[in-house]
């Protein structure tokens, strides 16, 4: 989307406590799948008459408003609608099918799909969307700077379809402009740039949300913008399965593994290394108890675990992560091992540079 001095565009702030995360209505009980090619012939008849609004997201996961002038408006449709919709219609022909994401490859002529309710940033972001718009407030470029927002999101209704649908991109920097460092070319003659910032919207297909579903034509895109890797999160929820049929643990009311690795990278990154098993319960209490861990078990054998702190401990117990060292007596947590292996009989003859 270009813009220039005449069409300036005026942005509002939503702002929330980071700790709070609204009521959404995203809930696995209530999820239907959606069909994505019979929503795009359908907004076909929409396609011209459609309202898009567009918002911002910010490195916060803060949306901002745009009040934008009418040349522009009629920009969104092509930068949102044309070449994603182009994608579904022709993939029907092409024989396009539909899979989850945390099965599907990125691979031609597959549409990888997963649940919004899995992508936290993203229920975030939409979820202030749905309960707390009341709350946005007036954007001002000085306080808040255009150039630390990662991503547009725009909500596109029509008063014949029952619920919006939501396109995401991601923002590129490079197509971000801030007035003191820019120029424009006029006829033949460099002059100042003499606007406050300026920007161009991607056209390709990226995200596309879907009542309870999110449609993922670009895998990075979903990582960039909203922190999520579906493989590597079916990994690590893969891990948690098997330590739960494989261990004891003891948690407080209302929590468990997968509650305490949340948003933790290392822990999960950790989990899908995992090798479930190979040191037993009793190993991980007596190695504790060795090293004055504090992971400790109830009466009945479990193994307690309060906050996430208590989760690594265990996490690191299970994968062997902790060493005492019999030289100096220091005890270690062990970020990156290597097992040695002993030298094959028929190397160690052969001597150095032969």
């Amino acid at each position: 989307m270009d813009t220039d001095a005449s069409t300036p565009a005026t942005l509002v702030a939503a702002t929330a406590p980071a700790d709070i995360v609204p009521d959404d209505g995203f809930r696995p009980e209530n999820y239907q799948e959606t069909d994505v090619f019979a929503w795009a012939n359908n907004l076909v008849q929409y396609k011209d008459e459609l309202k898009v609004e567009l918002f911002f997201i910010s490195k916060n996961y803060v949306l901002y408003k745009t009040a934008l002038a009418e040349p522009l408006k009629k920009q969104l449709e092509p930068i949102f609608i044309d070449e994603m919709l182009e994608f579904i219609l022709e993939g029907i022909d092409k024989g396009l099918i539909v899979r989850g994401f945390e099965q599907a490859e990125a691979e031609e002529l597959v549409l990888q799909r997963t649940q919004v309710h899995k992508v936290d940033k993203l229920r975030e972001t939409l979820g202030w969307l749905k309960t707390q718009e009341h709350e946005i407030v007036l954007f001002k470029e000085d306080e808040h700077d255009i150039s630390h927002m990662k991503g547009v999101l725009a909500r596109i209704r029509h008063p014949e379809m029952p619920k919006p649908f939501y396109v995401a991109k991601v923002l590129p920097k490079s197509q971000v402009m801030k007035g003191k460092v820019g120029w424009m070319l006029r006829g033949d003659k460099f002059i100042p740039f003499d606007a406050d910032a300026a920007l161009r919207l991607p056209t390709d297909p990226q995200l596309l949300v879907i009542d309870q579903d999110l449609y993922v034509f670009s895998q990075p895109k979903l990582k960039t913008l909203f922190g999520y890797d579906a493989k590597e999160q079916a990994i690590a929820e893969s891990k948690i399965r098997e330590i739960e049929e494989t261990y004891r643990l003891s948690f407080a009311e209302g929590q468990g593994i997968q509650s305490l690795v949340k948003d933790k990278k290392a822990l999960v990154k950790k989990l899908q290394k995992l090798e479930v098993g190979k040191v037993t319960q009793e190993q991980i209490l007596q190695q504790s108890e060795d090293l004055d861990l504090g992971v400790i078990p109830d009466d009945s054998g479990a193994i307690i675990v309060i906050d996430d702190k208590d989760i690594a401990k265990v996490i690191n117990l299970m994968n062997d992560d902790y060493m005492e060292s019999p030289v100096t007596g220091e005890r270690y947590e062990i970020i990156k091992k290597r097992l040695l292996k002993p030298d094959r009989e028929d190397e160690s003859l052969i001597p150095p540079g032969a």
